[in-house]
Order: structure tokens, then sequence, then C-alpha cells
């Protein structure tokens, strides 16, 4: 919260309603900025990371919103809350930005959240982003390693036919063998 403070007031340049946002104890106050037409996107993104971190459900949209967006600092923020919203959506959603290969220079806090959120659309969104990373000269690697750590971290066997594919890759190898190690060991075939 000290963080989103300290960088959104600032961009709120003095404004008494970030004051008034920042302490808000009304829910529904903080749902009204969600809603109501001209709110300046600080004050939208106090509203929905406040609700968020509060469990209501009615922050998911906006925050999914601030997910995507391209400055870094508002999906570290929107990824944050989401986790501890607990929302049933969420983890479809980050599905999905993180496959959406037209927006994947914005891809790597999704692949993230996928990660912390353990949830069955992680481990096959992740493999399908981390396919896409491998061909040569990919500049979005950032994202792959990404991807190989959070497939590492899920533990998840299915990913093992990529993370080998990946140890070819120079940017990727290092995370791609770091996240084989940490998979279950093959079994035996029964003969």
């Amino acid at each position: 919260m000290r963080s989103l403070a300290h960088r959104l007031r600032e961009e709120a340049g003095g404004s008494p309603e970030f004051t008034r946002l920042m302490s808000a104890r009304d829910p529904d106050e903080l749902a009204a900025v969600l809603t109501r037409n001209g709110k300046p996107l600080w004050a939208r993104e106090i509203a929905a990371f406040r609700l968020g971190l509060a469990g209501d459900r009615r922050a998911f949209e906006a925050l999914v919103l601030l997910l995507n967006h391209r400055d870094p600092e508002r999906c570290v923020s929107a990824a944050y809350a989401l986790t501890r919203l607990g929302d049933p959506r969420t983890p479809r959603a980050a599905a999905a930005l993180a496959t959406n290969e037209l927006r994947v220079a914005y891809a790597l806090l999704p692949v993230r959240l996928l990660t912390d959120l353990r949830a069955p659309e992680s481990v096959p969104a992740l493999v399908t982003v981390l396919e896409r990373r491998l061909t040569a000269g990919d500049p979005h690697w950032r994202v792959g390693v990404a991807c190989a750590e959070g497939l590492g971290a899920l533990g998840d066997s299915r990913a093992r036919p990529v993370l080998e594919a990946a140890c070819a890759h120079p940017r990727l190898s290092a995370a791609a063998v770091a996240a084989l190690r940490r998979l279950p060991p093959r079994t035996a075939s029964p003969a």
C-alpha cells in the first residue's frame, strides 16, 4: 500500500481526492470510483487495489485491465491485488492475457501471476507462451524466462518437453535447466 501511495501521490498532483480514497473505509465509495465517468486512472487504480485487497469482486475487471497496462508498476499492483482477491475468474483472465501474442510485450506480470495462482490453467498457458518464445531472435525472451521459472515452481511434468526444448535457446537455457531440476523424476514405462 505504501508503494502504491508513494507512486500515485505525485500522479494525483495534490488532489484532495487522493487522500480521501487512500483512507476511505466504505467499499461502496471505492466501487463508485470504478463506475463513475471521468475519474482519473490513478483514482481507479487506488479503488481497485483497495477493493481487491479486501476481497471485493467489484474490483476484478479494473484489476484485469490494469494487469494488461503498459506501465509495469500498474501491472505489479494489479497482480498483487488479484492474488488476494480470490476471484475464480482470475486464472482464466491471466491465461488469456499471457497467451495473447498481440500483447506479449506486456505478458510478464500475467505469467508471474499464473505461477502464483497455481491454477489448472497455469501450466497449459505457460507451456504455450514458452513454446512461442523458442523462435530464433524472439525479442520477448524475458517472458520466456519467467515461463520457465514458473513451470519449474509449479513442478508439473507436462512442462518437460517444452523445458527440454528451451535448453537449446541461449537466453532461456539457464532457467530451463533449473526448472527441469524441479520437476518430478521421469517414471519408467511398464514393459
